[in-house]
């Protein structure tokens, strides 16, 4: 699969894959859609795009407008794919690129505030639910108005009981689910 920016400033630049089958690239429909949903909200916003992978989704939103994006990964491949991407289309300005465990990160006291949360772990493990549930208990990571946006296969999915987050809204999209959790209150 071709990986690409799809809007904004780094529009039509080609992303590199990751080597070997450890991640799972966001179909350009997906991307597309989630952009749509989230308009004009995503200028001077600040993401942490967790499970990063290739660092399509914060690339992504950097080129539509965002302020800044830590990218999270826990392997080196992807670490380097990334600073290979962000580089490449001019972004390093805005950018934290740290390699590291997700969940020990989001255990750790929150260093900044983010405006959106991007959770798109590896499939079938629960990972996910895992993330959230760190989120949730660790809520000083997102800003008053934030959204915690999770992609998972839809078999994943299950209701969670959480304290500081609500589920706002879930679309669908072939085998991608992508669940929208604001903060509550």
């Amino acid at each position: 699969m071709s990986l690409r920016v799809i809007g904004g400033a780094a529009r039509g630049r080609r992303l590199k894959s990751v080597p070997g089958d450890t991640t799972r690239p966001v179909m350009d429909r997906v991307k597309e859609a989630l952009f749509n949903i989230l308009a004009g909200d995503v200028i001077d916003s600040k993401w942490w795009d967790i499970f990063a992978g290739t660092g399509a989704i914060g690339i992504e939103a950097l080129s539509r407008g965002a302020a800044f994006v830590k990218f999270t990964d826990l392997n080196r491949a992807p670490v380097e794919t990334i600073r290979d991407n962000v580089e490449h289309c001019r972004f390093s300005g805005q950018a934290e690129i740290k390699r590291g465990d997700a969940f020990t990160m989001l255990a750790g006291r929150a260093d900044k505030v983010f405006e959106y949360i991007y959770v798109a772990p590896p499939q079938y493990k629960g990972m996910w639910l895992e993330a959230v549930k760190l989120i949730d208990d660790h809520i000083d990571w997102l800003s008053g108005d934030g959204t915690v946006i999770v992609q998972i296969d839809p078999s994943e999915y299950e209701a969670v009981e959480l304290v500081n987050l609500t589920v706002g809204e879930e679309r669908k999209y072939g085998n991608t689910l992508l669940v929208f959790y604001d903060r509550a209150g």
